[in-house]
């Protein structure tokens, strides 16, 4: 088994003493939160993509989304208190985040950004994000989430 990278995700979760697991899976461009899923055995529903969006004015935020479901940018908006809100592109994403697009971690990012989560997810018993780098995922309780993010809670999820 690959050995864990030291990412900034991994430093703050360690810093913060939050519990976690490591797991391993083979990135596939473009294969997204299926491949991790498949990979790692766990249903895709608990596997969350850290996506990062801007609003209107370019003011860069996390959101938290299960991996299969898709986002309702419109709805996001509306409970943010703004007009619009998009994905940004690749190369801006790295700049805001400071990881690789498809190695995206909500934890450590380069700038610190507001971070919105669904709320089922809140619900979930275990929740595997990325943990900084393409193909690692960490494992840790919602609540030790809720610990390192103090996330706000939305309602964006559509059925993907």
């Amino acid at each position: 088994m690959s050995k864990a990278p030291s990412t900034s995700a991994t430093r703050l979760l360690k810093a913060l003493k939050i519990s976690y697991t490591e797991h391993f899976y083979t990135y596939e461009e473009h294969g997204g939160t299926a491949v991790a899923a498949r990979a790692l055995g766990v249903p895709e529903h608990a596997v969350v993509k850290t996506l990062v969006l801007e609003d209107e004015s370019g003011k860069p935020l996390v959101l938290l989304m299960h991996g299969d479901r898709e986002v309702s940018t419109k709805a996001l908006a509306r409970q943010l208190g703004c007009k619009a809100v998009h994905l940004c592109k690749p190369e801006v994403a790295n700049r805001h985040s400071g990881y690789l697009v498809g190695g995206t971690s909500p934890f450590g990012t380069r700038k610190a950004m507001p971070v919105y989560v669904e709320k089922s997810i809140l619900a979930l018993e275990r929740a595997f994000l990325n943990g900084g780098s393409r193909g690692f995922l960490v494992g840790l309780a919602p609540a030790d989430l809720v610990r390192a993010l103090h996330p706000t809670e939305v309602e964006a999820g559509l059925e993907g």
